[in-house]
């Protein structure tokens, strides 16, 4: 998990690794494309989006004030 720049309303931004989004029985049996593909869905249903900074592969950025609860909600989403 990694804090970059606010958006350009001042909200705090966070990147995290998809693994972060997924649980252990999610990731089994997938390659690694379809775990991020699955990941990024289950994060968008919660605002998160896929980073494209060149910083962090396999990113995906959230905006929020707690990041905890919201990889919690992501986990849960789907």
């Amino acid at each position: 998990m990694k804090r970059i720049n606010n958006d350009v309303n001042g909200n705090p931004r966070y990147v995290v690794h998809f693994y972060y989004v997924l649980t252990d029985s999610e990731s089994e049996g997938l390659n690694i494309l379809e775990k991020f593909e699955f990941a990024l869905q289950k994060a968008r249903k919660v605002g998160g989006k896929m980073y494209s900074g060149k910083d962090f592969g396999g990113g995906i950025v959230f905006q929020s004030y707690n990041i905890i609860e919201t990889i919690n909600k992501a986990k849960g989403a789907i």
